[in-house]
């Protein structure tokens, strides 16, 4: 935003704008920072609540172990963290009280208090507040942002949802043991996907049953190895 002044018949051009984003930008900057120090790979994952976030990051923490951390985004209780503890890695809770999205500061926050120096540790993943809409806008200094799309939600929420289905890497498409039963057109939900961003990679997987989990934590490993 710019505001003009006249003065002597003179326009004077005064820039009053500062970048909403910018005090986010910065910390995601200092996040981004601190993981290349630690030689720490870090994913976002965003997903409406419901799709099974918790259930595949259980798990690729039984695929990890300790070499992966989770920093778990919920509006109240620890109780994703506490999962995540009991699948073999550590975890810690941020309760946002209210705020429908995690912001690079509060990541900034958890990672003061988290145990980033074990020699093994190679993974950081972010499970962000369940939402579609607001998480979308904000960089926490991620490397991969993966989007979650459950089979009971429909295949019609890809093109609802652009802004986050745009700024993917990664397509998660779980719940797949529900496909039989449910009207989801598969490659309808890949291809509009893949019109926002083409080079999206998509895997297609079941958290409970453990259907492509393992491809899917091969290809995370991959990416840091």
């Amino acid at each position: 935003m710019k505001g003009k002044t006249d003065m002597c018949d003179d326009t004077v051009e005064v820039d009053i704008s500062t970048p909403v984003m910018d005090k986010n930008d910065r910390f995601a900057a200092s996040n981004r920072k601190l993981f290349n120090e630690k030689k720490l790979y870090t994913l976002n994952l965003i997903s409406s609540p419901g799709a099974g976030k918790t259930s595949v990051l259980e798990s690729m923490a039984r695929f990890f172990g300790g070499r992966m951390a989770v920093i778990e985004g919920d509006v109240q209780t620890r109780r994703d963290a506490d999962r995540i503890e009991k699948a073999g890695c550590q975890a810690w809770q941020i309760e946002t009280g209210g705020a429908c999205h995690l912001d690079a500061q509060a990541v900034n926050h958890a990672l003061g208090h988290m145990n980033l120096s074990p020699e093994e540790l190679e993974l950081l993943a972010i499970e962000n507040v369940g939402n579609l809409i607001c998480p979308s806008g904000y960089d926490l200094g991620e490397d991969m942002r993966i989007g979650l799309l459950s089979i009971p939600e429909g295949d019609d929420k890809i093109l609802k949802y652009p802004s986050l289905f745009s700024s993917i890497n990664v397509l998660l498409i779980n719940k797949m043991d529900l496909i039989p039963y449910l009207n989801f057109d598969l490659d309808r939900a890949i291809e509009e996907c893949r019109s926002l961003s083409p080079e999206v990679e998509v895997f297609t997987v079941s958290a409970r049953t453990g259907e492509g989990m393992e491809e899917f934590c091969k290809f995370v490993e991959s990416s840091f190895s």
